[in-house]
């Protein structure tokens, strides 16, 4: 068994939709990014191939190739997935913690892991997500 950290973070702006887990939540403010900027998915694209030992998203779907731009990071995924297989690779479960003190990201959460586990055709009750504020520290 091997187990894959994945990490990521983007600026809030305005006139962008915040997609998070697949999931466009409404707030204010969106995240920035080349794609939809979703940092859920990228964490887990980048746990995941880190546990295959295959790189990270951006070696893999790098933000200057113009055929990424705007798109949905569930075809990321998508295509992550395909990339563990072809090295023989499954996935057991996951585990996310989301960190945002706005907006409350609780009510989401079940949309999250059915997006994500019909995404990666996995059983929802092995995709857990947890959110979390940040205590104001600007995060």
């Amino acid at each position: 068994m091997r187990i894959g950290i994945g990490y990521d973070i983007h600026a809030l702006v305005n006139d962008r939709d915040l997609v998070l887990g697949g999931v466009t939540i409404p707030f204010e403010k969106g995240l920035m990014g080349h794609s939809d900027a979703d940092v859920l998915i990228h964490a887990i694209c980048d746990a995941l191939l880190g546990a295959a030992g295959k790189g990270d998203i951006g070696i893999h779907f790098p933000d200057n190739d113009p055929g990424y731009k705007g798109i949905s990071s569930l075809k990321l995924l998508a295509a992550t997935m395909d990339i563990l297989h072809l090295a023989r690779y499954d996935v057991i479960n996951i585990d996310c913690t989301l960190f945002a003190q706005a907006p409350k990201l609780a009510p989401f959460r079940q949309s999250m892991e059915t997006i994500i586990a019909d995404t990666i055709d996995l059983d929802p009750n092995r995709i857990n997500i947890k959110a979390t504020t940040t205590e104001r520290l600007g995060v």
